[in-house]
């Protein structure tokens, strides 16, 4: 591949890289104004979820930056910092989360409607999927395991998005509080693995969902 061709892929990247950056912005603003208001946990969660993805997704625009600049895969001071924050914010939210379904629970809360987590839930499973594809096609084409591993991320998102879209769905036909409070706890499980896979990554230990994304 020529060096024109491999700069306008990098180029790609870092539109996509962007484009995660202001779409999880929004996402976090709007999840949590209508989590709030409606006391749906499990689409607060997902909100707060999106704002720290914000950082993971600004460490990826910084170091696709510095790789088109020198050509490396090694993290600096600045991304490996950014990791370690996302990966204990991912701990702190898991950890709230978890302490509020728990709560809710034993309370017996009910929302008061999860139409808009279904609504958030599907628009974000179809940009997610737009997401992993084109950076999955870049970083195989450019042999990037930087890229790759910024797919896998949005593979993560798009997991979470499952998740809030079968607790909805669940309550909204059911009625039963249990279901978003089932679903904030799955999310708590899931951002506790993004928390873990952050630190592993700050670390220099590549995750295994990079591998798998690799292999395909």
């Amino acid at each position: 591949m020529t060096t024109s061709s491999n700069e306008l892929l990098y180029k790609s990247a870092s539109r996509l890289a962007i484009f995660t950056i202001v779409y999880n912005f929004i996402e976090g603003i709007v999840s949590m104004w209508f989590g709030a208001s409606d006391e749906t946990l499990a689409l607060f969660g997902f909100g707060v979820d999106s704002f720290i993805e914000v950082i993971s997704a600004v460490g990826i625009w910084h170091m696709l930056r510095r790789i088109r600049a020198n050509n490396g895969e090694t993290r600096d001071e600045f991304e490996q910092r950014a990791l370690r924050i996302t990966g204990g914010s991912f701990y702190m939210l898991s950890a709230g989360l978890a302490i509020m379904a728990v709560t809710n629970i034993c309370f017996n809360h009910r929302p008061e409607t999860t139409l808009y987590g279904i609504l958030i839930s599907l628009i974000s499973i179809l940009f997610m999927w737009y997401l992993i594809q084109q950076k999955t096609k870049i970083g195989k084409s450019l042999n990037s395991e930087a890229i790759l591993a910024d797919a896998a991320c949005s593979k993560a998102c798009a997991y979470l998005s499952v998740v809030l879209l079968a607790a909805s769905i669940g309550y909204e036909l059911t009625k039963i509080g249990y279901l978003d409070a089932a679903g904030a706890l799955l999310i708590a499980w899931l951002t506790l693995k993004e928390g873990r896979e952050s630190f592993r990554k700050a670390e220099g230990i590549s995750c295994g969902c990079c591998h798998r994304i690799t292999q395909q």
